[in-house]
């Protein structure tokens, strides 16, 4: 599996409260959704063999590397799922498929003036952080291994350990399974270049439609320190997806669950 033979994306706000926390509602005020609680688009965050900047190789695993500017970077805890991409005749999009899921850091700087949503989001290597273990997907619906999962997170600054990202249920986010993925498959098909939000189909031609794509599916709400503390040099990342049906409470006795630990620098 190479990752970097992917297009990868992501959905801005696919959980209640984040982008309020976060600051960005303002960026999306142009934006109109069908649904009062639909994401409000999707983002590249590494395009295969682009020279621009997100050509860069932005995803780690152990390290995460802030900007060599002073920026507001904080961690966004989320869901990152491999898609098999099925293209009709016409190179439009016809099916997504839904192989394997991880933990993902899409970890963000809160840029002022952004023109894009992409701008704030892959500044050099290890911008990104994805855990090094996946777990296989028996079907992206109802039924399927996902329902049992839950995602957290946490951050150790200075020897204390604080929660970070609200612990929540994977079908919490707001579109998930069917309906999230024909959401998807329509913004890449349909999304133009408006506002904070860029035409897929154009970045899908110009990667020469890849295969694959990685897709993080949108960041979980903040608990109160990480919503109001962004990352130091030092601060030790961890993001844990685990199986709520063997982690009743003690995740760390657990051996049912995929950790993304990062170290700052």
């Amino acid at each position: 599996m190479e990752l970097y033979n992917m297009i990868c994306l992501g959905v801005a706000g696919n959980f209640a409260h984040h982008l309020e926390q976060a600051g960005e509602l303002e960026d999306f005020k142009d934006v109109v959704t069908k649904e009062a609680d639909a994401p409000k688009g999707i983002f590249p965050f590494y395009l295969p063999n682009s020279d621009s900047f997100l050509g860069v190789k932005s995803i780690g695993s152990d390290r995460l590397s802030l900007p060599t500017y002073q920026a507001n970077a904080q961690v966004e805890p989320e869901i990152a799922i491999i898609f098999d991409i099925i293209y009709n005749d016409d190179m439009s999009l016809l099916d997504l498929v839904a192989q394997k899921f991880t933990t993902f850091n899409d970890c963000t700087i809160r840029k002022e003036r952004a023109k894009k949503i992409s701008e704030k989001k892959s500044w050099g290597e290890n911008s990104k952080g994805i855990a090094k273990e996946w777990i296989d997907i028996d079907k992206f619906e109802s039924g399927g291994v996902m329902d049992n999962y839950s995602i957290c997170s946490f951050l150790r600054r200075d020897g204390v350990l604080y929660p970070y990202g609200e612990d929540a249920p994977l079908i919490g986010y707001s579109y998930f399974y069917t309906k999230l993925k024909d959401w998807i498959i329509e913004k890449m098909n349909t999304q133009k270049d408006f506002g904070p939000l860029e035409d897929i189909a154009s970045h899908l031609k110009d990667t020469n439609y890849p295969k694959q794509a990685l897709i993080s599916i949108g960041a979980t709400a903040y608990e109160e320190f990480g919503e109001h503390n962004y990352l130091q040099s030092g601060d030790e990342i961890f993001i844990v997806t685990y199986d709520n049906r063997y982690c009743k409470g003690d995740i760390d006795e657990c051996d049912k669950k995929v950790i993304l630990a990062q170290k700052v620098d």
